[in-house]
């Protein structure tokens, strides 16, 4: 047998190695890349924390003092590795960590402005500083009287099962957090302290968004100085210009904006994100090592696994036993080799196993009339039994017993090898119905039966016609066996069959598995007094399956036999 070029083992074997060889540089190519990638995360994520932390100190310093004076110990608490400069937005000095080449035309690395916050550094979450006081600074009596106030208000939301908790602004000024009970409202009280600053803000907001507007009819909050009154606060202008008239209001109170640099100390770029340091490194090589390893395992097991099955066949072929079923699930010549020697084995054991069969059969079967044939003569000539005709005739019945087993023994034999030799044609399955009744009228009149086909119109089969006769007659016989005297057995033909049904005792239906088995009889004693070698319907049933059909059986008062054919099919030679 040739063998496709793409199935030969050399192929599938230089195939399995290039393959190998792929995965392997394409996951050390992706682990190096997830290892680097992963070091550069974690690389920036240090550098964005130290410069978030840098840049918080520095609008902490910025938010709480009106100058940039001592700052430059704030840019010393940052990295060593790093020169940082504070200047001005006009270029000018403010403060650095070390001496080193002109800025010139770098790019700042942030703004640092506590009323205009850069969210994207900043761990903070307000676009102005809440650091950022002003004029807003209340005084000690009036810290005391609102702390009394938010006391109160505090103990009133817990009275009434609040989430509630006090918290004190920049500003001196107690809040409480959570709850929303209108009646807990003393800590809403404006201090003196802040009139004139929240009329100042109010009427500059006013102004911005282009609004004239009565007392009252704006009223921002001392506590987060958000917008409510009568006026249209949920605007997004007049919320713009809140910002804006509070920023001007602070912008006295803060350090200038400036302009904060981190670079590289011997220039004035800014360093690289991360550096390949000696860990990295190792986990690159770690991880590669181990990938090629994995390689080496893969190509040990995937070479293991290409000659399992010859080791199997080896181990089968040195079996004294025969050879054990082996996979043949492969296409390529091991598989092949494989898939015959399989055949070959499962061919000797059917054999093996329908000669075992068939011996049992041949003794279970042959021991009975053997043995009353040998006991009369015996008794004959010992002188016990007359040599008379009914002595001859007796011994002519268990001879025909004898032959009609032999009969059935070798049907089933040739059926079972796949030797039964069937010659189908176009025939009447009524036509074939009439001749089996009237083969067995002869025995159905002695036995008080009736047979009985109804009318209709011819039925056509394609089927071997002396097999079909067999197979209706073992039924017919079976069925005259069973069915008392005065009953009937109705031969029926169907579109695609026939049915032969006996008005008997039927077949209980723990007993319906077992009615097409070998040798099997009703009868617990496997008595011979209904007649037949129980091979009848055994046999039936593979003459039917012989052709492509099948046999069944059920029970509903009588017993009911229905053999069903492929309709007009040539049935196998």
């Amino acid at each position: 047998m040739r063998i496709p070029w793409r199935r030969r083992l050399v192929v599938r074997l230089l195939a399995t190695s290039i393959v190998i060889a792929v995965c392997a540089i394409a996951a050390t190519a992706w682990l190096a890349v997830q290892t680097s990638t992963s070091a550069l995360r974690q690389e920036q994520g240090q550098v964005l924390a130290d410069d978030r932390a840098l840049y918080d100190l520095l609008i902490a310093h910025a938010a709480t003092t009106p100058n940039w004076a001592g700052v430059r110990r704030i840019l010393a608490s940052g990295r060593t590795d790093r020169r940082i400069t504070l200047l001005t937005q006009d270029g000018t000095l403010i403060a650095e960590t070390a001496p080193g080449p002109d800025l010139g035309d770098a790019r700042p690395s942030a703004l640092v402005d506590p009323l205009n916050v850069d969210l994207s550094i900043s761990s903070g979450t307000e676009r102005i500083d809440p650091r950022v006081v002003g004029p807003y600074r209340l005084t000690d009596p009036e810290i005391g009287r609102l702390d009394r106030a938010a006391d109160a208000d505090l103990w009133c939301l817990l009275s009434a099962d609040a989430d509630a908790r006090r918290t004190t602004l920049p500003s001196g000024r107690a809040i409480i957090l959570g709850g929303s009970d209108p009646q807990c409202r003393a800590t809403a009280e404006i201090m003196p302290t802040e009139r004139a600053p929240l009329r100042e803000l109010t009427a500059a907001t006013a102004r911005c968004a282009g609004l004239t507007v009565p007392d009252g009819a704006i009223w921002i909050s001392p506590a987060d100085f958000t917008l409510t009154g009568a006026a249209p606060a949920g605007s997004q202008r007049l919320r713009d210009c809140a910002v804006e008239a509070r920023q001007a209001q602070l912008r006295p109170y803060v350090a200038p904006a400036a302009l904060l640099y981190v670079t590289d100390p011997s220039s004035a770029a800014a360093p690289p994100a991360y550096d390949l340091s000696r860990g990295n490194l190792t986990r690159i090589v770690v991880v590669t090592a181990a990938v090629l390893t994995a390689a080496v395992l893969i190509t040990v097991l995937a070479g293991r696994r290409l000659i399992q099955p010859l080791t199997r066949l080896t181990e089968a072929a040195v079996n004294a036993e025969g050879f054990p079923v082996v996979p043949a699930d492969r296409r390529d010549e091991i598989g092949h080799l494989a898939a015959a020697l399989d055949d070959l084995d499962t061919r000797r054991l059917a054999t093996e196993r329908r000669r075992r069969e068939m011996i049992s059969d041949v003794a279970h079967e042959l021991r009975t009339p053997l043995t009353n044939i040998r006991s009369w003569l015996e008794a004959a000539q010992d002188g016990l039994a007359p040599i008379d005709r009914p002595l001859v005739d007796l011994l002519l019945e268990e001879a025909v017993l004898l032959q009609r087993v032999i009969s059935d023994l070798r049907d089933l034999a040739a059926a079972d090898a796949g030797e039964l030799r069937l010659h189908p044609v176009d025939c009447d399955m009524r036509e074939v119905l009439r001749q089996v009744a009237d083969s067995h009228s002869g025995t159905a009149g002695p036995a008080g039966v009736t047979l009985t086909i109804p009318d209709g119109p011819p039925v056509r089969v394609t089927a071997d016609p002396d097999r079909l006769r067999q197979i209706i007659g073992n039924l017919v016989s079976n069925a005259i066996r069973h069915t008392p005297a005065g009953g009937t057995v109705t031969l029926r033909a169907l579109p695609d069959g026939a049915e032969v049904e006996d008005t008997g005792g039927g077949i209980s239906p723990e007993d319906l598995p077992r009615v097409f088995d070998r040798f099997w009889r009703s009868d617990g004693s496997r008595s011979r007094s209904t007649g037949g070698s129980g091979l009848g319907l055994a046999i039936a049933r593979r003459l039917a399956q012989a052709h492509g059909g099948d046999l069944t059986a059920r029970s509903p008062a009588g017993a009911v036999f229905t053999l069903t054919l492929p309709a007009f099919s040539t049935a196998p030679r």
